[in-house]
Parts: structure tokens; sequence; C-alpha cells
């Protein structure tokens, strides 16, 4: 039935996974991540994502004069990482709003949840310095990568 296999569609999750690597700028004293870069590691993956999707933010501020910044940021540290480690960084959109995109990003090791994050990005019209609406090109390739997958996607 068409309805049940939309149904299980929409319930099918595409994310996006930027590998990376620890390297000993990103630790403190005692060889572990530094709490404040996961909020690096993760702004690192939102923008590849959106290059994934065909937008650069370079390009969108220089033609557009529009910028995504963050609104809200909720963090769990679940576990450290550590030195030479390699993680992933899984995003998921939540919602694709009319002037802001909600995320859920992962920070995991080897399949194993580190750091858990809950962001909302606003797009914002940098010459305005307000919030703006995300453009309907920019929205519906947003929303079409809740479904299709994209290069770096899996489905989770």
């Amino acid at each position: 039935m068409l309805v049940a296999a939309l149904s299980e569609r929409a319930k099918a999750h595409r994310v996006f996974r930027l590998p990376l690597r620890v390297y000993y700028e990103d630790t403190d004293a005692g060889a572990v991540v530094y709490y404040a870069n996961y909020l690096k590691f993760c702004e690192r993956a939102r923008t590849e994502w959106l290059r994934a999707a065909g937008f650069q933010q370079a390009e969108l501020l220089e033609t557009r004069k529009l910028v995504f910044v963050v609104r809200s940021f909720q963090a769990d540290y679940l576990r450290p990482a550590g030195l030479d480690d390699l993680l992933e960084v899984v995003t998921r959109i939540e919602k694709v709003g009319h002037a802001s995109i909600s995320f859920a990003q992962d920070v995991e090791r080897e399949g194993s949840v580190l750091f858990q994050a809950r962001v909302t990005v606003a797009c914002v019209d940098w010459g305005k310095r307000k919030s703006a609406p995300i453009p309907e090109d920019i929205k519906s390739r947003l929303l079409a990568m809740q479904f299709d997958p994209m290069p770096g996607e899996t489905t989770r």
C-alpha cells in the first residue's frame, strides 16, 4: 500500500557521517578531547553536510547575504574520546522550519555514542542582522535530504 510505504519511508532517518581523527590539538592535559572541541566537531559536520547538499556557506554569504548561526545548543557528554581516536560525527535533520533547522548530532567511536547534541541554527540576513526565511531552493533540498541518500549518508 502506498500510504504504508510512505509512512515507513518517513520513519527512516537519513544521516550524514563525517569521519575525523583526534589530534593532539584537540585534547587537554589528560589526553582526552577538550569539551569545547565537540562543538567544533559538530560545526564541521554541519558545514560538510550543507556542502554535500550543494550549498557552501561562503557562497551563501557572498551571493545571498545569508548565514546560518547557532541559536541553541544542548549537549550531553557520555564518554571521553582520546588522542588518535577515529570518530564519526553523525548528523540528522530533526526539523526544517520557516527560518531555522534543528539537528541531532552524535559523536561516535566504533558505533558507541560518546557525545550527543541538539542544535538549532537560524537563517540570518547578514546585512540586516535579522532572521530570514530559508530560501525555497535550500529548504526543498534540505527536506529532500531527509529521505534521499547523499554522499556519506547511510540509513540509521
